[in-house]
């Protein structure tokens, strides 16, 4: 897709398709005002006649409008003007990506934002335009064996800006929204595949396949004997019932100064949860492909830095394996011993995604980092508590905390500041070993964070819980690439 900037007006721009708002009750913007005088008035026809009336997210093409210099004019309904804010921007412009994806046309020039966004400046504009167009052509790599439907034939999209002094501006946006847009597709596409083929090895295949794409990420795949070497027990032990072999997936993209602390991103890579021996309830465990979406997403962060070319040193962790019962599986009631040295006991084989998060949070210490944000889809608790409207925030650093919840504002990626510390890390209490891997019914989000906080002493880091966030079930099934969004703002705020 190529993305680029206009000056002109809706009434002397040519193009196959030039996008117009119109807000609720037929109120025209003053784009399509502008047009609607050079094509003789045809757009105040349509909605004297009742035929449009700006509904948030409804959309009506006029082929061929005679006197404009369009060969197509999209109507899109922006929804009341006092509400018109950078979610209705979105609404908005996705129904009509959705429609260009259907038409025959090559080129559209959106002038949407120009009718005036609360929460929206001209970079914005164009990050947004950027961002959504691309997620709404986004198709998921599905593995059907029948005829695929053809490709959009939309190529070219611009956005229209009012003066000269705006063009930079907009240009960054669009960029920047390549970006995000790039990095939240590798995260879709690896959490779409099913696990039989986005194994650990495979995800360990992308993470090469970054630093052969970008030449300042460089990417290190550490075996099981050499996760063995480290005593990483707490990470083997949600191994140990796969025939997949672990692997722990190191990604340095070095965009800063030379010897500048790194942020350090650890994602949680369970390519499959079963629930091991604690196996989970038949419905909806297909689902669970989607537990590497921690993973995933700190793949599509780090491609998004390279590919914007971030001045910041950056690391990526992945410790990634499958969750399965067998012989060998670990049982509830055993205890192991971490990379710490801490043990652990484990009463339940389901909460597996903090007995390895736990082992790479150790491990990120040796990079000495500024900030290390974990992701995870670590708890059924937290998609109880927030749905899947914002993401699980879990920090011991109240300014780290506030910088994510912040940028998540700015991204539409919603997250939301969740409490931590002893009262509920008493939950996890054990008889028998240093601490337990699960803490009761009661705050189960908090409870498995605050065991993720009993390894990051020292360390200013937060935690992400994306259970509700990373995908979607019903009709719309499938990854989000969610909280790309969100970790891609914060690093372009930090660098």
């Amino acid at each position: 897709m190529q993305f680029h900037v206009t000056r002109s007006t809706a009434a002397t721009q040519r193009t196959a398709c030039a996008v117009i708002g119109i807000h609720d009750k037929a109120e025209l913007t003053a784009a399509a005002s502008a047009i609607d005088q050079k094509c003789g008035g045809v757009i105040a026809r349509v909605v004297r006649r009742g035929d449009f009336e700006g509904k948030l997210g409804s959309v009506l093409a006029i082929p061929d409008p005679a006197g404009a210099p369009a060969e197509r004019i999209l109507l899109v309904g922006l929804g009341p003007r006092k509400s018109f804010n950078r979610k209705a921007l979105r609404t908005a412009t996705a129904a009509a990506t959705d429609w260009l994806a259907r038409s025959a046309a090559r080129d559209a020039v959106f002038f949407l934002s120009q009718a005036g966004v609360a929460e929206v400046d001209t970079y914005y504009a164009g990050r947004t335009l950027a961002e959504t167009v691309l997620a709404s052509l986004y198709r998921i790599p599905d593995l059907k064996s029948g005829k695929k439907a053809p490709p959009s034939r939309l190529t070219k999209v611009g956005v229209a800006v009012s003066d000269r002094g705006e063009l930079n501006d907009a240009r960054k946006g669009l960029a920047d929204g390549e970006g995000v847009a790039a990095g939240t597709h590798l995260a879709r596409d690896l959490g779409n595949l099913p696990g039989n083929v986005c194994t650990p090895t495979y995800l360990a295949k992308q993470a090469r396949e970054l630093a052969k794409q970008h030449k300042l990420v460089r990417t290190k795949v550490l075996e099981e004997a050499e996760i063995r070497k480290l005593k990483m027990g707490s990470f083997l032990s949600v191994a140990h019932g796969s025939e997949q072999a672990p692997k722990l997936i190191v990604m340095e993209y070095k965009g800063g100064k030379p010897g500048e602390a790194p942020i350090a991103l650890v994602g949680k890579g369970i390519t499959f949860d079963s629930g091991g021996i604690s196996l989970k309830p038949g419905p909806a465990m297909d689902e669970m492909k989607w537990d590497m979406c921690g993973a995933a997403s700190v793949l599509g962060a780090v491609h998004a830095a390279a590919t914007l070319g971030l001045k910041l040193n950056l690391v990526g962790i992945v410790p990634a394996c499958e969750n399965m019962p067998s012989g060998r599986a670990t049982k509830p009631g055993d205890i192991v011993t971490s990379m710490s040295g801490k043990t652990i006991e484990v009463l339940n084989t389901d909460a597996e995604g903090r007995l390895i998060l736990c082992d790479a949070l150790t491990y990120s210490r040796r990079f000495k980092p500024r900030a290390v944000v974990d992701i995870a889809t670590l708890t059924g608790a937290c998609v109880i508590a927030l749905g899947a409207h914002h993401s699980g925030l879990f920090s011991s650093d109240d300014a780290l905390a506030r910088d994510l919840a912040a940028a998540g504002l700015r991204a539409d990626d919603r997250a939301w500041h969740m409490p931590i510390g002893e009262d509920y890390a008493d939950q996890l209490k054990s008889n028998f070993a240093d601490l337990a891997n699960i803490g009761g019914r009661e705050a189960g989000a908090i409870t498995a964070a605050s065991f993720l906080w009993k390894f990051t002493d020292g360390l200013k880091w937060a935690h992400l819980d994306i259970a509700g966030t990373a995908w979607l079930g019903g009709a719309k099934k499938g990854g989000t690439g969610r909280p790309v969004p969100l970790l891609v703002e914060w690093l372009l705020g930090q660098a």
